[in-house]
């Protein structure tokens, strides 16, 4: 009996969109990864070792990221986090198609005219990278401690709105990660429920 449950628990896993089962939990070891910018180059996990690494997965389209970059929020949080020891990578992980997906032409004009303060854009343009980090929505931020281990997984702020006059009234969940785990301190909450628009996979 206890046999045929297993099997059944382990098919209804293996049934489960890849999305639903990879995910990067805070405390454990960041899956690694290698992703082309919007130059040409090249960027590891890897290579930012020592450092603090911010994901910011980002559909340009999508009104929750709109509510966040036109409000300033986003850019905001890059240069309140930011410095030499720290990089922020955003991740564009919409299929060819698909809402959001943008050529490294349009990804870069529109990092321009945002005002973006990212380290680079990376194109996921296949999803892997998404789905390894089980990245559900745009935004989903995941941050990153010098050790490669994820110490804050969720939602950039505290409220859920796509209303950019609430941008004020809410906790920047990220902004307190970063300077937490920067002054030694326990990341909390170090999880939280992220929300926004759907990425936009391939499947």
């Amino acid at each position: 009996m206890k046999t045929t449950a297993s099997l059944l628990a382990l098919s209804l896993l293996l049934a489960l969109p890849a999305t639903l089962r990879a995910e990067a939990k805070p405390g454990e070891a960041a899956p690694v990864f290698t992703l082309t910018d919007t130059h040409g180059k090249e960027h590891s996990l890897a290579d930012f070792k020592g450092k603090y690494v911010v994901l910011e997965w980002v559909n340009r389209d999508c009104p929750f990221v709109v509510k966040h970059y036109e409000s300033k929020n986003m850019q905001k949080t890059q240069e309140a986090v930011g410095g030499e020891d720290t990089v922020w990578l955003s991740i564009i992980s919409s299929a060819s198609g698909n809402q959001g997906h943008q050529t490294p032409k349009q990804a870069n004009a529109w990092k321009k005219e945002q005002g973006s303060e990212a380290t680079a854009i990376l194109l996921d343009e296949s999803g892997k990278v998404g789905k390894d980090y089980g990245a559900k929505t745009t935004p989903h931020m995941f941050v990153i401690n010098p050790e490669g281990k994820v110490v804050y997984a969720g939602a950039i702020d505290s409220n859920a709105s796509a209303d950019k006059a609430d941008v004020e009234k809410a906790e920047n969940y990220v902004k307190n990660a970063v300077t937490a785990a920067k002054a030694g301190k326990p990341v909390e909450p170090a999880s939280t429920q992220p929300y926004g628009c759907a990425v936009k996979y391939a499947d």
